[in-house]
């Protein structure tokens, strides 16, 4: 399984995470399966809602997830999954992001180094909900469109 991400759409993480340095940026990611691959046609950015610890956690509301899910069905589209950032850290789950994540989304991560996107990584979460795995991500300049 891979999750196929063009090359403006990882542009738009890692300018998403560039703005929001040093707090972590957090989106959704709208796609559509093909085959056991997910492909990401579009991103919705959310705003962090954790206040408490925004450089190093984020979070999502209900309506958020909301908002995602119809903002996916609005372009005939699903929710596939959610990109964050950690700023000056890997590109790597952490603890808290396994902790909060669902197995059936695909989580892509941007490290953030001094201001400037660097690494995009992709995960799965194991259905026994232990542990991140890799998933492979498929960078092309043009993933074919709808």
């Amino acid at each position: 399984m891979a999750l196929k991400l063009n090359d403006k759409l990882a542009s738009g993480i890692r300018a998403h995470g560039e703005a929001a340095y040093p707090h972590e940026c957090c989106g959704a990611l709208l796609g559509c399966h093909t085959g056991a691959d997910r492909e990401t046609r579009a991103l919705l950015p959310l705003l962090n809602r954790r206040t408490d610890s925004p450089q190093n956690r984020f979070s999502v509301s209900a309506a958020d997830v909301r908002a995602a899910e119809q903002a996916a069905a609005a372009q005939g589209l699903d929710l596939i999954g959610w990109y964050h950032s950690h700023p000056d850290h890997p590109a790597q789950p952490s603890d808290y992001d396994r902790e909060h994540a669902w197995p059936w989304y695909s989580y892509v991560i941007v490290s953030v180094h001094s201001g400037h996107g660097a690494e995009l990584t992709a995960w799965r979460l194991a259905e026994d909900r232990s542990a991140f795995e890799h998933e492979p991500l498929e960078s092309a300049a043009s993933i074919s469109k709808r």
